[in-house]
């Protein structure tokens, strides 16, 4: 396997750090990979389908340099792996559907100066980040989160893979960013965004609480600019989100929970898509068990196949909206822990209702054959270093707990 064998070679030629502390320069790669075997019923058409995949390839590298400069790098591979998507019903976006899609090759690459004015400003820290990477706005990427499988609301709660300016601004228990970016999402994994012409069209502000160790509260708001159509010619998408987010120990065991709201209004409301997301995780020694309850509304767009829309999007290429109502479940457990790689068995089951809201002209059970549908899991994680951390935050927004590890390796 392709990734394995770069994350062995990387482990190999440094465990964790590839330039020695005694540089002004200190590096650390982490990355992971899923072989998963995955069964979903039913898909499009009506019957069941089963699929082996590599899902999830990531190699990650952060660098922090002199003078507070850091540079961070995510190379994933899943146009190589997943070139026609990952199976997962409800998933929707660029071009996809009922698969997840691939992201680009250049998932991340970030340059950071943070703490701009060093003691100066006290306990404050201002930063400045530009780059390929996410838009300042919603929650961390799913890839990073305890479930597997992507939830429909991807699209809704996150902008990712933009080329994006951002200031950022931390005080006490309080963070506050603000970024520009270029509205367009990719249409294939190896394109890059479309920055003459488009970069500043749209903007996002997010504000970050800490209130307690251990609780991250989260609101919001995004206007994005025709990002279903690459030219500009498209509708424009106006976001929110708030999110409640927790870590710690519960019962004496390390615990998760994440509370979610998203909404997304196009073409001056004319369409609505909302999400409410609620998932935990808690481990009791070396078993993890996760859940999350999803209810999420997505676009019914022009079909060109059963798993592939019509591109570019335009509102008239939108001919209904469904309405996902999904429970997960799942549980792992590590089986080989050597140095910086890990091994870590996974099972994974789903399932959920679909409903139609409004009116338009599609229809569920045409399509699907039903209004119900599972799917499952079967999957061994490959972990490098630790594997993939909380992506999304750059310079200041980084959490403390994210901002320490890199300040340390």
């Amino acid at each position: 396997m392709r990734v394995a064998a770069l994350a062995a070679g990387l482990a190999a030629a440094s465990p964790g750090r590839l330039i020695a502390a005694q540089s002004p320069v200190q590096a650390q790669v982490t990355g992971q990979a899923v072989i998963a075997l995955t069964h979903a019923e039913p898909v499009p058409g009506g019957d069941g389908l089963s699929e082996l995949r590599v899902v999830q390839p990531v190699v990650m590298l952060r660098a922090d340099g002199p003078r507070r400069i850091g540079f961070l790098a995510t190379l994933n591979l899943e146009g190589a792996t997943i070139a026609e998507g990952e199976l997962s019903p409800g998933a929707w976006g660029e071009g996809l559907v009922d698969r997840r899609h691939p992201h680009t090759y250049a998932h991340e690459l970030m340059l950071t100066a943070d703490d701009l004015l060093g003691a100066a400003d006290g306990i404050t820290r201002l930063s400045l980040a530009a780059g390929k990477g996410f838009a300042p706005f919603g929650t961390d990427d799913p890839m990073t989160r305890p479930s597997l499988r992507y939830p429909v609301n991807h699209h809704l709660a996150q902008i990712l893979e933009r080329a994006v300016a951002i200031a950022a601004v931390a005080h006490g228990p309080l963070t506050g960013e603000i970024g520009l970016f270029n509205g367009d999402e990719p249409e294939r994994p190896g394109q890059w965004p479309r920055v003459g012409g488009r970069f500043g069209d749209s903007w996002a502000l997010r504000v970050t609480a800490v209130p307690v160790t251990g609780v991250e509260l989260q609101g919001s708001h995004a206007e994005v600019r025709s990002p279903e159509h690459r030219q500009g010619a498209g509708t424009d998408q106006s976001k929110w989100s708030l999110s409640a987010r927790w870590e710690g120990p519960l019962g004496g065991r390390l615990s998760y929970g994440l509370v979610e709201w998203a909404r997304t209004s196009e073409a001056d409301g004319f369409f609505v898509f909302s999400s409410l997301l609620a998932e935990g995780a808690w481990e009791a020694g070396r078993h993890r068990l996760h859940y999350r309850f999803e209810r999420t509304s997505r676009p019914e767009e022009q079909r060109i196949s059963r798993f592939r829309t019509l591109r570019p999007h335009l509102e008239n290429s939108i001919f209904g909206t469904t309405r996902w109502t999904i429970h997960t479940i799942g549980y792992s457990a590590p089986a080989l822990e050597r140095g910086p790689i890990g091994l870590r068995p996974l099972l994974e089951i789903s399932y959920g209702r679909i409903g139609k809201v409004g009116g338009g002209f599609f229809d569920v059970e045409q399509v699907y054959g039903g209004n119900d549908f599972w799917s499952g899991t079967v999957g061994l994680r490959l972990a490098l270093g630790g594997g993939a951390h909380r992506m999304g935050r750059y310079g200041a927004a980084m959490s403390d707990d994210a901002a320490h590890h890199h300040r340390e390796n």
